[in-house]
């Protein structure tokens, strides 16, 4: 039975008699705070997302009731399954995707084959160090390096990018009660006012930061009570998180207002303020998004696999991780902000391109107060969400290329000259 504990007016002045004016203030207003239903000591804090109870710490919510919590995620992940009927829209558009994607892979495979590569020469004084500016190549040698660009040739010498997520060292995370960072490097220079070009290092090999003051509470925030999609919305911003680092080879800092532009084109939530209802439907967008012209470059189909992927690993990190990955996100978002000043922009493509970046800002505070509140346990439930759709969208890729071959089969064995 949840009890409230009321402070009165009298009872607060009485305890702060000797205290200021100001402090006296403060509490004329009654406060009203709950019980924690399972240990009955202390303020209740959180609230269950299915049966309502409030409790106040993780092992409360672990032991207020396992049936709800065992229920809560089986039903979760059942829901989700029965979203993905053949009939269903989703699966529907996610074909269309497939199918389109893959006959635009064959019609550049057909073009590219007889197209000249990149010339050796090129690449021996590439490799070897060399300053080569455009202007200092043939018209053929540039249209052979436009190739090379377009084929994938020179992503062969870049070494390939290992993002922290991946390392060892993000499984051991560690942030304090209120969210903000347990150690914080103090430097003469105030990172804030420095240049953000400036040792672009640091943000590709560690971990990232994570908040540097206390993480406000929601109720703080906001009078209504958050939403229930939040966390499909939070597959929306890690996919785009994830595709704009991979992207730029962990290094956003080399563009970061090119970054930004990536990043809210890819995320319909912050972008667009799409409001998806389903983890299928967060997913089909931004993966739609990832096959069109103007990302195909960068994998397709195959690419988003291992960005949903990228997704899962962030999940099963845990609360820490998602805090971190989105603090790195909302700097990401302000130093684009900042740099937008350098860009030639007219005056009203600049206010649009500010007006988004602060929305998409306010929205990631707000996901990263919401997620420094939420149980490591509902990471990890959302996380096997993310694990079936995945394995559907893999389903879907295979059948969409066993149809393909098929065609191509048919193709190759129809008779064009019958002997008669």
């Amino acid at each position: 039975m949840e009890r409230e504990v009321v402070v009165s007016e009298d009872a607060a002045a009485s305890s702060s008699s000797s205290s200021s004016s100001a402090a006296a203030a403060s509490f004329s207003l009654a406060e009203t705070r709950v019980i924690c239903r399972v240990c009955q000591k202390q303020f209740a804090q959180y609230t269950c997302p299915r049966c309502n109870a409030r409790y106040c710490s993780l092992p409360c919510y672990k032991g207020h009731s396992v049936q709800c919590t065992e229920s809560f995620m089986r039903e979760n992940v059942m829901d989700e399954l029965k979203q993905m009927q053949p009939e269903d829209e989703s699966k529907k558009k996610m074909l269309d995707i497939l199918k389109r994607f893959h006959l635009e892979e064959e019609d550049m495979d057909s073009e590219g084959e007889d197209e000249s590569i990149l010339s050796e020469e090129l690449i021996q004084k590439v490799m070897s160090g060399d300053e080569i500016k455009l202007e200092d190549l043939s018209d053929d040698e540039i249209k052979r390096f436009r190739q090379a660009l377009a084929s994938g040739e020179l992503s062969k010498m870049i070494e390939p990018w290992t993002p922290w997520w991946k390392k060892p060292s993000a499984r051991s995370i560690s942030l304090s009660p209120d969210g903000s960072q347990l150690i914080r490097q103090v430097s003469v220079e105030d990172t804030d006012t420095s240049d953000p070009m400036a040792d672009p290092e640091s943000s590709i090999s560690e971990i990232p930061e994570g908040p540097e003051s206390a993480l406000p509470s929601l109720k703080q925030l906001t009078r209504a009570e958050p939403s229930p999609l939040l966390a499909v919305h939070l597959v929306d911003i890690l996919y785009s998180y994830c595709f704009t680092l991979r992207l730029h080879n962990g290094d956003w800092r080399s563009d970061p207002f090119g970054a930004s532009t990536v990043a809210l084109s890819v995320s319909k939530v912050m972008g667009e303020d799409a409001k998806p209802e389903t983890v299928s439907e967060a997913l089909t967008a931004c993966i739609e998004e990832t096959c069109s012209p103007a990302y195909r470059h960068t994998g397709g189909f195959r690419f988003a696999i291992a960005l949903v992927d990228d997704i899962i690993s962030l999940l099963m990190l845990g609360g820490n991780a998602l805090v971190c990955a989105l603090c790195d996100f909302r700097r990401l978002i302000h130093i684009g902000e900042r740099m937008l000043k350098a860009e030639k922009l007219g005056k009203a493509e600049r206010s649009r391109s500010t007006q988004k970046l602060r929305a998409a800002d306010r929205k990631l505070y707000f996901m990263t107060c919401w997620v420094h509140e939420q149980p490591n346990e509902a990471w990890s439930s959302l996380a096997r969400l993310v694990e079936v759709q995945k394995a559907s969208l893999e389903e879907l890729d295979c059948g969409s290329r066993f149809q393909r071959a098929g065609r191509k089969n048919d193709a190759q064995s129809k008779v064009l000259i019958e002997e008669i």
